[in-house]
């Protein structure tokens, strides 16, 4: 099996998203962290925050409860009852990343971030959270298609592509379309990759602020639900394109992350981090 070589721009497009997706995140902590004179170890925590349950602890669950043969095991009742209802299966898959990933954010302000109560907390717990997943889901992955990508050149790839096809048909020509896709990449497409993603940790350290006031705050305990729905909602559009309930283009898509991450930061931001002053001027006032 043969595919179309990898082109020096494709290539060069491939390296700079992978190396931007690893270093912007940590340029922006560094520079927030140092600026603001934040602990360094609170973005760590919001990194940790994702891996732990959002990685760790919510994808293999979901598999097992909604999709069951994605881990090769066999389908159960209530997963072909899931499967059976698109709409509710797409509900379900939105609202596991919106309950774990809020509930990892409440319990870490609840525990080991407990004693640090300065606003800023709340963002740079964001940035760690939001920064990590781009590191992960964005620099891994094309780490991946870079290695692909040599295969591709080296006329190894066929070989692999056949392996894989013996042993699972679907993942082979998911590989045969990464392929495809990869020969024909364009620097639009990284651009709207780049953007997705700034305005997807928008949304993370908007919906980081409102979880730490939550936690701060007993009388508004209520953000932490609100957190949830908005985090849902966001990861519904995706999940119904997921089930093939919905078909809309990428630009649409796209658009509905960007409305997601700037209303959700804005809203927090203005109405919650803003007006909070700073310790510095509290005890100045006092």
């Amino acid at each position: 099996m043969e595919f179309a070589k990898i082109g020096s721009l494709q290539m060069t497009l491939l390296v700079l998203l992978t190396v931007l997706s690893f270093a912007v995140p940590l340029v922006v902590a560094i520079i927030w962290t140092v600026r603001k004179k934040e602990h360094f170890t609170t973005v760590l925590v919001g990194a940790a925050t994702f891996f732990l349950f959002a990685v760790i602890l919510e994808k293999p669950i979901q598999n097992v409860l909604v999709v069951p043969t994605q881990m090769g095991l066999p389908e159960h009742a209530a997963a072909a009852w899931i499967g059976a209802r698109p709409f509710l299966m797409a509900l379900i898959l939105a609202l596991f990343h919106g309950v774990f990933e809020e509930t990892g954010r409440l319990i870490a302000f609840k525990t080991v971030l407990k004693n640090r109560k300065n606003r800023e907390t709340s963002i740079s717990h964001g940035i760690g959270h939001g920064g990590f997943e781009v590191m992960f889901l964005i620099g891994v992955s094309y780490l991946g298609y870079l290695s692909y990508a040599f295969m591709i050149n080296s006329g190894t790839f066929g070989m692999v592509v056949e392996q894989v096809k013996a042993l699972a048909p679907d993942q082979a020509d998911q590989l045969i379309l990464l392929a495809r896709q990869m020969a024909e990449l364009t620097a639009p497409s990284i651009l709207l990759v780049m953007a997705e993603r700034t305005f997807a940790v928008l949304f993370h350290i908007g919906a980081s602020i409102l979880v730490f006031y939550a936690c701060r705050d007993r009388e508004r305990f209520w953000l932490y639900p609100v957190a949830i729905l908005l985090h849902t909602a966001l990861d519904f559009v995706s999940a119904l394109m997921y089930v093939d309930l919905i078909r809309i283009p990428v630009w649409l898509m796209e658009g509905v992350i960007v409305v997601f991450g700037i209303g959700t930061f804005c809203a927090a931001y203005l109405l919650l981090y803003r007006k909070d002053k700073p310790q510095s001027e509290a005890a100045s006032a006092v």
